[in-house]
């Protein structure tokens, strides 16, 4: 199986990223758009300036296949032939984020709307943004992050690697990625890159992209036009507990059957089988018992608490939870969490 998969993310990676080296040049008047051609190619033909991280292949050891591996099993075979030690003891990339597209509408951050397409797609619903275009964005470790990790986002707020690297040191609890590694990680990204079907244009505006590229010069308006489709950035914003615990936030009542998809799709990504945890969760009454009595408190096992500051690495418990932002979980959705869970704890079954 695992041949199988080498054998097609090497083919991937041919088609994806070295296809233009391949295939002569094609004038601006012959291109043709695709929903499958990549918006970063696009915005360049328009005159939008590269994006500046793209991998170097021509570092020893580079490919996708590795990067694959990297960021979903934490390990890989080196140029050297030996495999690599763990990125991380603890987690892998996909412990936080998807690798495939997690939003309706690109343009905007929508935790309900996220949470019926994550269910709809059978997908995580993840504290951490899909990786899927991150290429595309310019801008790392937005809004409240800065809280969080102080000086470190700096370096890391407009440069993708040195968002992989904070990432893989502060937030995997890991070890610093090689040279080769970590553009191995990009070559994988990019072949995430978002494309222009994704983006939903209108009929409208796909003409309009069309004749821009058949003028042949740069089209700043066009530019904007794509752009406006996708965010550039993932917002981030730090919320606190409800001031009253036992009330909770000022919201309509918990629908206890929103807060079952999260539990599926969230809370058991991590937890089910302590996959990624040392605290189980499953679906037996005892749990939800537990977790129902501890809501209200101020402990690292209220829903409350855990939510909205997630828990600190501790000696010997190098794995925690990350914080949920607002933009990835909203006030109605902890509530309606708490509402599954407490009818959880209330039934006789």
């Amino acid at each position: 199986m695992r041949s199988w998969l080498y054998a097609v993310l090497v083919i991937l990676s041919i088609i994806l990223l070295g296809a233009s080296a391949f295939r002569p040049t094609v004038s601006d008047s012959e291109y043709s758009l695709h929903p499958d051609t990549p918006v970063a190619e696009v915005l360049e033909r328009l005159g939008d300036p590269p994006l500046p991280h793209k991998p170097n292949f021509k570092l020893r050891g580079v490919s996708v296949v590795r990067g694959y591996d990297i960021v979903h099993y934490g390990t890989t075979t080196g140029p050297d032939g030996q495999r690599t030690t763990k990125q991380s003891p603890h987690f892998v990339c996909t412990s936080c984020h998807n690798m495939v597209r997690e939003d309706p509408d690109l343009s905007v951050a929508d935790p309900e709307a996220r949470l019926d397409y994550c269910a709809a797609q059978g997908i995580p619903f993840l504290p951490g943004t899909t990786m899927y275009g991150v290429v595309n964005r310019t801008s790392f470790y937005n809004g409240d992050y800065e809280k969080k990790y102080g000086d470190l986002v700096y370096r890391a707020r407009y440069d993708l690697r040195e968002a992989i690297q904070l990432c893989a040191i502060a937030c995997s609890q890991g070890r610093h990625l090689a040279p080769w590694e970590l553009e191995s990680v990009l070559a994988y990204f990019w072949t995430l890159q978002l494309k222009m079907g994704d983006l939903q244009l209108t009929p409208h505006e796909w003409q309009e992209v069309e004749g821009a590229l058949a003028q042949g010069r740069p089209s700043g308006a066009t530019i904007e036009l794509i752009k406006s489709h996708y965010l550039q950035a993932s917002p981030a914003t730090f919320v606190p507990p409800p001031d009253d615990r036992r009330q909770g936030y000022a919201v309509p009542p918990g629908n206890p059957q929103r807060g079952r998809l999260i539990y599926q799709q969230s809370c058991l990504h991590c937890h089910w089988d302590k996959r990624f945890s040392f605290f189980a969760l499953d679906y037996d009454l005892r749990t939800f018992s537990f977790l129902s009595k501890h809501i209200a408190r101020y402990t690292r096992y209220s829903i409350y608490q855990v939510i909205r500051w997630g828990t600190e690495p501790i000696p010997g418990k190098r794995a925690y939870m990350p914080n949920f932002t607002l933009e990835k979980m909203s006030h109605q959705q902890v509530e309606d969490l708490r509402a599954f869970i407490e009818t959880q704890a209330h039934s006789e079954q």
